[in-house]
């Protein structure tokens, strides 16, 4: 092949790449979705019971180093946004067991709500969610404000949770 047709060969299995990568990626949501997600202490909370303030919602797991990285923003948010009203809620991924999640929680002494998903079921209505951590910040209104895959920015989540608790 001459280089035209190598760098139009290149360029093409390029383009099929990233149409699959959208394509992979599209179950990105705008609400969230009306489901009941079961907490380690036995609790179900119901979606629709965080209408009205700003949540967090963000799924990770133990085995995640971003995920233990993320976890001092978290309880600091949780510190200054709870009496305000802010939920947040750390949604295990699948594949991590219940013992491991109870451990971690009490080791770190997790302030916060934690779920369960042992089916995947959580993940799967929040756009089928794989990666960890991931994280939704929920507006007042049930639509996703912010949808963060990776380690988020305290401050710049400080300052979207300020904006939503404004409007609310």
């Amino acid at each position: 092949m001459n280089k035209n047709k190598s760098f139009q060969f290149i360029l093409a299995i390029l383009l099929i790449g990233f149409a699959g990568l959208v394509y992979f990626n599209s179950g990105a949501i705008n609400q969230v979705p009306d489901i009941s997600i079961s907490t380690i202490n036995g609790e179900e909370i119901a979606t629709t019971s965080l209408n009205g303030k700003p949540a967090l919602i963000t799924f990770w797991a133990t085995d995640c180093p971003s995920c233990i990285k993320e976890i001092p923003h978290l309880k600091a948010i949780h510190a200054d946004y709870a009496d305000k009203g802010v939920s947040i809620i750390a949604i295990a991924m699948k594949h991590d067991r219940p013992e491991h999640v109870i451990a971690m929680t009490q080791a770190k002494s997790l302030p916060y709500t934690i779920a369960l998903d042992p089916k995947g079921d959580v993940a799967k209505a929040f756009g089928n969610v794989r990666l960890t951590p991931t994280t939704f910040l929920v507006a007042p209104d049930s639509t996703i404000a912010l949808h963060k895959l990776g380690l988020f920015d305290e401050e710049k989540m400080r300052k979207q949770l300020d904006k939503l608790l404004a409007k609310s």
